[in-house]
């Protein structure tokens, strides 16, 4: 019987969709290059050996195409940005050679940033489930009554997770 050959560590770690989605941040500037390898714990040596492997090189490279196609680079890249605009709009808010306009600009966009009011429940999960009683009528070229629409609007439960506490 022939010995099996020693594991390949960099296979697996190419195998990894986190990992290579962080390395395609990385490459794009996302994140920086201590965060990844502080995520995922590379020494030295074993991100020195990443870079040189070109199989996961061209992995990475074609994540980082997906996410230019699917708009994830772009939403992050915007975020990273974004997240500077308070700061700006301080220093207008606060200098006072500034247009007087442009400081009270300034005051309504914190103030919306601070408050998005019902932008903020935008992100929240609705299921929307539509009967309707009235299609055999339709199928018999009449016009449905409006009335024959049930529609049940509900917020899914939060699913449990593993260790959750169920009794909650």
């Amino acid at each position: 019987m022939a010995p099996s050959p020693a594991p390949d560590p960099i296979r697996s770690l190419r195998e990894n969709p986190e990992l290579v989605s962080d390395l395609a941040r990385y490459a794009e500037g996302i994140c920086t290059e201590s965060a990844v390898r502080r995520r995922w714990k590379l020494a030295e040596e074993m991100w020195e050996a990443l870079g040189g492997d070109d199989e996961l090189v061209q992995t990475i490279e074609q994540e980082k195409t997906r996410r230019i196609r699917n708009g994830s680079f772009k939403r992050e890249l915007a975020q990273l940005h974004v997240v500077r605009g308070p700061t700006v709009l301080a220093s207008i808010m606060d200098d006072p050679r500034a247009n007087a306009r442009h400081r009270v600009d300034s005051v309504k966009a914190l103030n919306a940033i601070a408050d998005p009011g019902p932008e903020a429940a935008t992100g929240e999960e609705k299921v929307i489930i539509s009967i309707n009683l009235g299609a055999d009528l339709r199928a018999k070229g009449q016009e449905p009554d409006p009335s024959d629409v049930i529609t049940i609007e509900a917020t899914p439960r939060k699913q449990i997770e593993d260790g959750d506490d169920w009794r909650r």
